[in-house]
């Protein structure tokens, strides 16, 4: 039988489901986000990266690239997506609330860490907490993110690559990892 009052200590509400990111704007403004030389130390988010590759086409050039969304709505992304696989992994959000929003590759990867139980709160121990969440976009359309996250006295790390998808251009979890 199951005491009443330890069953409500184990049921937590979700929170209420947002869009992650607005698509891509349809305008191109290359002009308006210049593109450092090539060579350039960046800094993106709390990650230092160094830019590497070709320059960017000129505007009305083929193949010019669209608007990148400003730096603090990637940070927002990439922060909103990790408490949304902590929680997942945690056991306080179903699983196929993220499927519109992971691969199936990554879908297949997040099962699995959830079965295993890879940020999953011991019996009578603390939720998991979100503590630093740092992010690096190696490439136009994609972004990588690492989250330190404390479980009780242990800390633990999550990565997960996101992707814009080619035609919808919302972004998609590639694939995730905890350890």
């Amino acid at each position: 039988m199951v005491d009443p009052a330890r069953s409500a200590a184990l049921t937590v509400p979700l929170p209420e489901i947002r869009r992650l990111l607005p698509s891509a704007p349809a305008t191109r403004c290359p002009d308006r986000h210049p593109a450092p030389p090539a060579g350039t130390a960046v800094r993106l988010g709390r990650v230092h990266a160094r830019r590497v590759g070709r320059p960017r086409p000129a505007a009305g050039a083929p193949g010019a690239a669209r608007c990148a969304p400003p730096r603090s709505d990637l940070n927002d992304l990439a922060t909103r997506f990790a408490l949304r696989l902590v929680e997942v992994m945690a056991g306080a959000r179903p699983a196929g609330q993220l499927s519109r929003h992971t691969t199936h590759t990554a879908y297949g990867e997040l099962a699995l860490l959830v079965r295993r139980g890879a940020l999953r709160p011991a019996a009578g121990g603390s939720r998991p907490v979100v503590r630093g969440v740092y992010d690096s976009a190696p490439a136009p359309g994609v972004l990588e993110v690492c989250a330190r996250v404390d479980l009780g006295p242990r800390s633990r790390m999550l990565a997960f690559r996101l992707e814009r998808h080619p035609r919808s251009q919302q972004w998609q979890c590639a694939t995730v990892d905890a350890r």
